[in-house]
């Protein structure tokens, strides 16, 4: 086992045993093993493009599913991930039936389980079976930012939404990883990832807002009612909707977790009366919050941590997510809804959840939300009310160094505004900052995806303060990241042209120095320093 793929790999360099994050050996050889398998579905996908030949959405929905399976806190099951793997190689069999040539001689796209045990196989073609510390550098930066886009691309496909041109770049990419490229090429395809992120993040914001409402500004409670309640954490809208509808007469409360939070600014999802509010705080916290909750719970992305005992009868998973000993509901057939009835049933049977806290947070902040108030915010920023923006989005962890966050937004000027997106929000949403002229000092875009709301903000500023350069409107970035969706989201930041981005609680340990020092002296990128140097730096703009 070598996995280095999230923010809190042990000692910033690499998980040798087990996984920080609770994944066991076997399960991380097993996606080893997937990712290798997709290259080779790529491989022949590609042979089969330069034929001509038009590729079934089917076989790119399920390299987006495979590659999202093997993100962070995903899939934690030893069976289920065997199951994919063995899928993976019937898509690669069909996928080489799509062309006529001989094809790809690439090992990724002729290994057969029928020769060595997948054990065996997985041993030889993980991360370090790349020997060039830069090679392999770039090439994992490349699949990390491919797993983002494979996320957000099925979560847009789930609600009807799929761009072939997306799953044609992931087979573009894939199979990138098995050539021998000069450098420059392959800091082509990293940057090119990040123009797929752009116009993947746009196809799910179109998705959501298309199907559910343009988001708007809501306030959401935190504390909690007096009837039983099932608890609902992940990213995924149409789990929640299939959800509230089918327990909307049952008695009970619905509430939101984690990154499901910006699932109350939605119309067509508030109209649920027993949609409750938000319980608890950010994923790494559920070990205790799901203990106190009472109810049952439904993970329905990523974002699950090793399941305790002590609720492991009340723990539900749904789509890509899978954990041994734990209870799945199956994926929809013949787009018939999934089936909550156990859930429901459960949380019929079970105490109200034991309050955490009280009050109530504002959210809602999605661009168009924010372009509503544009004549407020561009009179404020050229009477000089507010002086800058940062926008400190990204993901949250148990690092104890991810203080900084909160620090920085206690102590940034008061005439300053943070624009925020992803579960990074936990470390300050719940601060009283107050407003500038009635505009929130904190604007919560939503989920990670959906940075791109504030990638859009950005550039329609420039656009409205007549700017040729993004770089020059008073924004700094301060980001949070720890798994592969923030890795997705910088390298869309980057391909808009964004410069000056402080990268933390540390820089990614698959960054080798030659790589880093390209991104250093190409975007200068930076880590985060110092909370008051920073911030004086930040009003500076720099």
């Amino acid at each position: 086992m070598f996995c280095f793929q999230c923010q809190e790999t042990l000692k910033n360099t690499g998980c040798t045993k087990n996984g920080v994050c609770g994944k066991k050996e076997p399960s991380a050889n097993l996606q080893d093993l997937l990712i290798h398998t997709l290259k080779g579905i790529a491989l022949h996908a590609q042979a089969a493009k330069d034929e001509g030949a038009e590729i079934p959405l089917a076989i790119g929905r399920f390299v987006a599913k495979g590659l999202f399976s093997t993100i962070t806190n995903v899939d934690f099951d030893e069976e289920h991930l065997t199951e994919l793997v063995e899928q993976a190689l019937k898509v690669r069999e069909q996928t080489k039936l799509l062309h006529n040539g001989t094809g790809p001689t690439e090992d990724a796209a002729t290994w057969t389980a029928g020769k060595e045990s997948f054990d065996q196989k997985a041993a030889t073609v993980g991360v370090l079976a790349t020997n060039n510390e830069d090679i392999r550098s770039l090439r994992e930066l490349l699949i990390y930012g491919l797993k983002g886009i494979a996320a957000y691309s099925d979560h847009a496909a789930v609600l009807g939404y799929e761009d072939p041109a997306i799953y044609n770049f992931l087979y573009e990419a894939l199979a990138s990883t098995t050539q021998d490229l000069s450098q420059d090429k392959m800091v082509g395809m990293v940057m090119k990832a990040g123009q797929f992120a752009v116009s993947t993040m746009a196809l799910l914001d179109k998705a959501n807002s298309e199907t559910y409402g343009k988001p708007e500004m809501t306030k959401v409670d935190i504390g909690v009612g007096k009837r039983p309640g099932i608890l609902i954490s992940g990213h995924d809208l149409k789990d929640l909707e299939e959800l509230l509808e089918q327990s909307k007469d049952a008695g009970v409360d619905v509430y939101t977790h984690g990154e499901m939070l910006p699932a109350h600014y939605y119309p067509a999802l508030k109209k649920y009366d027993h949609l409750y509010g938000n319980y608890g705080n950010a994923w790494w916290k559920q070990k205790e919050e799901f203990e106190s909750f009472n109810g049952p719970i439904l993970l329905t992305t990523n974002c699950l941590v090793p399941v305790k005992k002590s609720y492991k009868d009340r723990i539900f998973t749904t789509g890509r997510v899978s954990f041994p000993g734990v209870t799945h509901i199956e994926d929809r057939k013949n787009n018939s809804p999934k089936d909550f009835s156990p859930i429901i049933e459960l949380a019929k049977k079970s105490q109200p959840p034991t309050q955490l806290e009280s009050g109530q947070i504002t959210g809602g902040f999605a661009h168009e939300q924010v372009m509503a108030l544009s004549d407020k915010i561009v009179d404020a920023v050229k009477t000089g009310t507010i002086k800058r923006f940062v926008v400190m989005a990204g993901c949250d962890g148990r690092q104890k160094g991810r203080s900084y966050y909160t620090d920085v937004a206690k102590n940034l000027p008061k005439d300053t505004v943070i624009l925020t997106a992803g579960c990074a929000k936990y470390r300050y949403n719940k601060l009283d900052l107050g407003d500038i002229g009635g505009i929130p000092r904190v604007l919560d875009a939503g989920q990670c995806n959906d940075s791109y709301s504030l990638a859009v903000v950005a550039l329609k500023l420039k656009e409205v303060f007549g700017l040729e350069d993004i770089n020059e409107l008073p924004i700094s970035f301060d980001i949070a990241w720890y798994e592969q969706k923030a890795v997705t989201v910088l390298l869309a930041l980057l391909h808009l042209g964004v410069k000056g981005i402080r990268l933390g609680p540390t820089l990614p340990a698959f960054l080798s120095p030659n790589v880093a020092k390209v991104l250093v002296e190409n975007f200068d990128i930076k880590p985060i320093g110092d909370v008051h140097r920073d911030i004086e730096s930040m009003m500076q703009g720099n």
